[in-house]
């Protein structure tokens, strides 16, 4: 790929509402988490234990929320002429760098889920969880920013509604769940001779 057709392209990303002028980089991350429990190693045949005595069964495995880093760049707004400052009257090239990063503040500050695209998929659900911004003398004039979104892996919750107590039959007596304490069955206490012939 040449560098024009990279340039170009460039601008096809997007964080929520936010395009950034030029993406440097981009890292994304799925991750599986597989669980594991310890186990008891049976005896070998010679009746001897394994050497380690113990050993990890795997049963259930889930996704992880997925995450993105993107290195971005967003180009310093300013004056249209160079000889005078115009941003005074409005008339402007852009957004400042200042402007830029009150923006992705909001944006993150909002904990509202967004969408993102990137150069290889499309992610939904997203929050900025960490950004970072340097400013050194080479990017004074412009936003260097380094976002870390994670995605919200929501669930969904039902109310169901119970009859109220008139339209139960014995409404009166019912009343709310209450917690008790822990409670011991008793055991049936019986004769090994009545069990055997039946009582």
């Amino acid at each position: 790929m040449d560098v024009l057709s990279v340039l170009f392209s460039q601008r096809s990303r997007q964080i929520g509402i936010i395009i950034p002028d030029v993406v440097i980089t981009e890292k994304h991350s799925d991750t599986l988490e597989i669980t594991e429990h310890p186990v008891e190693v049976p005896t070998s045949t010679t009746g001897g234990a394994s050497a380690d005595g113990a050993g990890f069964t795997a049963d259930h495995a889930f996704r992880r929320p997925s995450e993105v880093v993107m290195e971005t760049g967003f180009s310093g707004g300013g004056s249209v002429l160079d000889f005078a400052d115009t941003s005074g009257l409005g008339l402007t090239l852009g957004k400042s760098p200042k402007e830029m990063y009150e923006e992705l503040l909001t944006l993150q500050r909002s904990r509202k889920p967004f969408d993102v695209v990137t150069g290889k998929r499309m992610y939904t659900n997203m929050l900025i969880r960490v950004l970072d911004v340097t400013t050194d003398r080479t990017s004074e004039n412009v936003l260097m920013a380094t976002l870390t979104l994670r995605e919200v892996i929501t669930s969904q919750t039902q109310v169901i509604t119970s009859a109220g107590k008139e339209s139960m039959k014995q409404g009166v007596n019912t009343s709310a769940i209450q917690d008790t304490g822990v409670k011991t069955p008793k055991a049936a206490s019986q004769s090994i001779l009545s069990s055997l012939f039946g009582g």
